[in-house]
């Protein structure tokens, strides 16, 4: 027995994009359940290996690449097996699920460096409290030791004043 392969889902839009076939044929073969098919509520997926079997088998190389005469196709000089075009499928299929996993890879990443961007941030606001809280002691301290020294100057204005009219009596 032949092993069904995984499911590779992609939005029906997007497959129209790459399939460039027109939107109501794929909605035709989805609704007589040619192309597997699966709904939620705001979007409709696509079975990549379901729709790349029909495909093979009921277009010629021209329709699956091209949806209006006169555009160049990329399979023009190639062979129209069904064989053929399954691998070809398949293999643009697996690159797909390469440049899926790389952006996931790359989610990671950004996700990381956004934890330790975070991080670093929330150390950074500690360490300006903690600055914050020293200046306000260090602020007060300064206070205190200016009134200390206006202290110490009256008493030695006091002082010396006093010392000058004792010198004026001799």
């Amino acid at each position: 027995m032949d092993k069904q392969p995984e499911k590779t889902w992609i939005e029906l839009d997007e497959f129209v994009a790459v399939s460039k076939l027109p939107k109501e044929r794929v909605l035709a073969l989805i609704q007589d359940k040619s192309i597997d098919s699966k709904h939620d509520t705001e979007r409709i997926w696509v079975d990549l290996h379901s729709a790349a079997q029909i495909l093979a088998k009921r277009g010629s190389s021209k329709s699956l690449v091209a949806a209006k005469a006169g555009y160049p196709t990329l399979l023009e000089n190639t062979p129209t097996d069904p064989a053929y075009v399954e691998k070809t499928i398949n293999t643009i299929l697996n690159l797909h699920d390469k440049v899926v996993g790389a952006k996931d890879e790359t989610i990671a990443a950004y996700k990381n460096e956004n934890t330790l961007l975070k991080e670093a941030l929330i150390s950074m606001q500690e360490i300006y409290d903690e600055d914050k809280k020293t200046i306000a002691l260090l602020q007060e301290e300064l206070d205190r030791v200016r009134e200390e020294v206006e202290f110490m100057k009256r008493k030695y204005r006091l002082m010396w004043g006093k010392v000058t009219d004792m010198g004026g009596l001799k």
